[in-house]
């Protein structure tokens, strides 16, 4: 993937394809026109755009994804760790807990996600 970025538009864009894909091109028209109030050169614009960044393709007019939601929003995260806090993870969640107090529940899923990846 060339790159891990959208700009809120996409994003909105983006996020139909996932719940609808695979979806015929001409379905995306209709579906951005009720739901973004696009007109159909707009919807085709924006599916080149992502399409150049290798995360859906169209395919005969039908339109899915290369790289699924989840993948994408957790490279998404990772390259923001890298950028913001040098790749550390210990100062991503330090700098996010010092305006939110994590719940018990939320401790111990991060323990436990601790305790899946840990190396050893």
């Amino acid at each position: 993937m060339k790159e891990y970025r959208f700009t809120d538009m996409e994003a909105k864009f983006a996020d139909i394809i996932w719940k609808k894909e695979p979806i015929p091109s001409g379905d995306l028209v209709k579906l951005c026109e009720a739901e973004l109030n696009w007109k159909k050169s707009t919807t085709y614009t924006m599916l080149k755009r992502i399409e150049n960044k290798g995360i859906f393709k169209n395919t005969n007019g039908v339109v899915s994804s290369l790289v699924k939601r989840e993948e994408f929003y957790a490279e998404q995260s990772k390259q923001f760790v890298e950028e913001t806090f040098d790749g550390s993870l210990p100062r991503f969640l330090a700098a996010f807990t010092r305006s939110k107090k994590l719940s018990s529940k939320e401790i111990d899923e991060l323990q436990r996600l601790i305790d899946e990846h840990k190396e050893g």
